[in-house]
């Protein structure tokens, strides 16, 4: 069981983060925020897979004013982000934000940072201090004396505020490389009780960035670390959300629904396993979709290729299936339900997941 580290608890809308909440799913619109449709159409989506925070880009004056608009049609809180124009945080805050994200660094003239702090304490709305490696010398190349720089520039900002006597702060410390990311996170949870946003910025294309993020944001996780996350992928949003949500449950702080286990398959295997595999996962979560979960779920499904990895291997499984020649036997907790034929296993599994949930959801 992980222990998470006490936080200090912080509101973003409706959503509370910190110690004794859910580690959040946040993902970010990559639509252009002026477009008021069409990030209204992303952020849904969004939503449906998951999605708990949303942040959208505010670089002009027509964006922070679209914000407005966009939070009427929306049911989750909007981070507003921007980073030299001070006004455009004023502008987001007298708008509708829920919490805006900033590089204090870029606000250092002439009071700018103050006005923001004051607007956004007026307000009760958070701000998230974001430092990124890519603020500092590409002379420095050690992950650690990076991490170390990070570290020190968002105490500095966080001591700053504080005697603002603004203490509703969120903090992240993002590299795009992974042993870099954990030493930020670790040098600073051990520092101070703020609650951490995780992440590997500019992971990359799904393929790359799904594993770094894994890595890096699963790591921390498991060391306590962590009280939103939001994995960075080169490509459609929605896939940030799963991926998301794949982490939590992998390493057992949240979870969604039926996971599908599968055994890699070998010579032994006399079914198409991958397409079973693949064809039950699809139809639940196409069930999911529309159904509540309970919360923090736990039911797994196995599904498995021969008698050698079946009922025995999988007894943990709260249902499952192990294929032999053109049969399947259904088991749960190891023990064999009935026998069914291949071509109709994944119909007859699903109806029993379906019962299931169906029951559990009568009593939500």
């Amino acid at each position: 069981m992980i222990k998470r580290k006490k936080t200090r608890i912080v509101s973003v809308g409706k959503v509370k983060i910190g110690a004794g909440y859910p580690v959040a799913i946040q993902s970010m619109a990559k639509t252009d925020t002026r477009d008021v449709d069409a990030t209204v159409r992303q952020i849904l989506s969004l939503e449906k897979a998951g999605c708990e925070i949303i942040r959208v880009a505010v670089k002009d004056a027509d964006a922070a004013a679209a914000i407005k608009k966009i939070i009427n049609k929306i049911n989750i809180p909007l981070v507003a982000d921007m980073h030299f124009d001070s006004k455009l945080a004023l502008k987001a805050i007298e708008n509708g934000a829920a919490k805006i994200r900033i590089n204090p660094g870029n606000m250092a003239k002439n009071g700018e940072l103050d006005r923001v702090i004051d607007a956004a304490a007026e307000k009760h709305i958070p701000i998230r201090i974001g430092v990124n490696s890519g603020s500092f010398s590409k002379s420095i190349v050690d992950p650690d004396k990076i991490a170390g720089e990070m570290v020190k520039l968002c105490l500095k900002y966080i001591e700053y505020f504080e005697r603002k006597k603004f203490r509703d702060l969120v903090v992240s410390l993002k590299a795009s490389d992974v042993p870099t990311t954990i030493a930020a996170y670790e040098k600073m949870s051990a520092k101070t009780d703020l609650p951490l946003h995780l992440g590997i910025t500019a992971a990359g294309v799904p393929a790359d960035g799904i594993v770094r993020s894994s890595v890096g944001i699963g790591a921390l996780l498991m060391k306590g670390i962590g009280d939103t996350i939001r994995v960075s992928l080169t490509g459609d949003p929605v896939e940030e959300v799963r991926a998301g949500k794949r982490i939590l449950s992998a390493v057992g702080i949240r979870k969604f629904g039926p996971e599908v286990i599968a055994c890699p398959t070998c010579g032994r295997c006399g079914v198409d396993l991958v397409a079973i595999a693949d064809k039950l996962d699809n139809k639940i979560k196409d069930f999911l979709a529309g159904h509540d979960v309970p919360v923090n779920d736990t039911f797994i499904v196995a599904v498995m290729g021969c008698e050698v990895n079946g009922p025995g291997e999988a007894r943990g499984a709260d249902l499952g299936i192990a294929f032999g020649k053109n049969r399947g036997a259904i088991f749960s907790r190891g023990n064999i339900i009935r026998t069914v034929k291949a071509s109709q296993a994944v119909d007859e599994l699903f109806e029993m997941i379906v019962d299931n949930y169906r029951k559990k959801e009568k009593n939500i």
